[in-house]
């Protein structure tokens, strides 16, 4: 069983920073794609980005630029380091490893696992 535990979010101004950290257990990260997801209130769960196992990393056009996607294989953690924050990137941040190793999807539903979540909130 997969479990995974996001961390970190909390309340920031805006251009403000904040790092998020999602540890898993029950998978070995560091074969999979690793995607996080967000959703605001009343919308739909949105792709951020995902890193790929050899580290290559694909973003959303809202975030590009602003956040970076890492990962500690030997922690089996990923982390969402976010900059230059904006209140529209206020919403609960998921994250959940790919179904396979050579391919990953924008859309939540090709996912099978999720924590909690963590919020972010930004005032502007």
């Amino acid at each position: 069983q997969v479990q995974l535990a996001e961390s970190g979010g909390g309340l920031v101004q805006a251009g403000g920073s904040l790092r998020l950290s999602c540890a898993a257990s029950g998978r070995t990260f560091s074969r999979y794609f690793v995607t996080w997801f967000r959703q605001a209130t009343g919308k739909e769960r949105e792709f951020v980005g995902t890193i790929r196992g050899n580290g290559n990393t694909y973003y959303a056009d809202s975030v590009k630029g602003r956040f970076t996607i890492s990962r500690d294989d030997a922690k089996n953690t990923v982390y969402l380091q976010m900059s230059s924050l904006k209140p529209e990137d206020t919403a609960v941040y998921y994250c959940t490893p790919s179904r396979n190793t050579y391919y990953y999807s924008r859309g939540p539903s090709d996912y099978d696992y999720w924590g909690q979540g963590t919020q972010v909130t930004v005032s502007s």
